[in-house]
């Protein structure tokens, strides 16, 4: 029987824009993953990761891997999978109840696309509680209804993601959406606004990407 672990928090190899916001984002008990040079960013937030993963060639200069005393999940550097995706598959061994995934947005686009897309999957349990967050930015996907918690004046976008999607109903933002189509090759989700602490969104098909920006940094 897996063992049931609440929350993991996955740190990857990207930018990392306001550390005090990101370790924000941190609790107590939370069970941290690095994803190869994500390791960078767990020292420096003076944390030690439970798990490295990944071929190791980002690692920081002076980090010694044979003191390390925790687990660390080597590949080769020749592989199909980004160290992120393989990071992420570790995590759902686990069984987290939650997965949020910090520094995976900025710096290469090629890297951000994908990581956004990493998450897009379907199949993955409890879809809209793996995101991305930088403590100023959140991303993840509604794939029928998610709640969005902020504050008034937060930035919401709503982007169709793959395809069409249709039936979108929203409460808590500046202009709401009633059983409304967004379609991927217009902008009209871009720049929503949260009217309060909280926001939500329903749709009957297709898949929306959400991203909300924390104007109160």
């Amino acid at each position: 029987m897996k063992t049931e672990i609440s929350r993991i928090i996955i740190f990857a190899n990207g930018e990392l824009p306001d550390k005090e916001k990101a370790r924000a984002l941190l609790h107590d008990g939370d069970f941290i993953i690095a994803a190869d040079g994500g390791t960078r960013h767990v020292l420096e937030l003076g944390k030690i990761p439970d798990v490295i993963v990944g071929d190791l060639d980002s690692l920081p200069t002076n980090f010694e891997v044979s003191k390390f005393e925790n687990e660390v999940i080597l590949y080769p550097k020749n592989k199909n999978e980004t160290d992120l995706e393989l990071a992420i598959q570790h995590a759902l061994t686990l069984n987290p109840k939650e997965i949020i995934i910090i520094a995976a947005l900025g710096g290469r686009l090629d890297q951000t696309l994908g990581n956004i897309a990493l998450i897009s999957d379907p199949f993955l349990p409890h879809p809209s509680r793996v995101r991305l967050d930088d403590g100023i930015e959140e991303i993840f996907f509604c794939h029928d209804a998610c709640e969005i918690s902020g504050t008034f004046s937060d930035l919401v976008s709503l982007i169709p993601w793959q395809g069409e999607v249709t039936g979108i109903v929203t409460t808590g933002l500046k202009w709401p959406l009633q059983n409304e189509t967004l379609y991927p090759h217009k902008t009209r989700g871009i720049s929503n606004e949260m009217t309060g602490e909280v926001a939500t969104v329903q749709i009957k098909s297709g898949l929306l990407l959400i991203v909300h920006r924390r104007t109160n940094h």
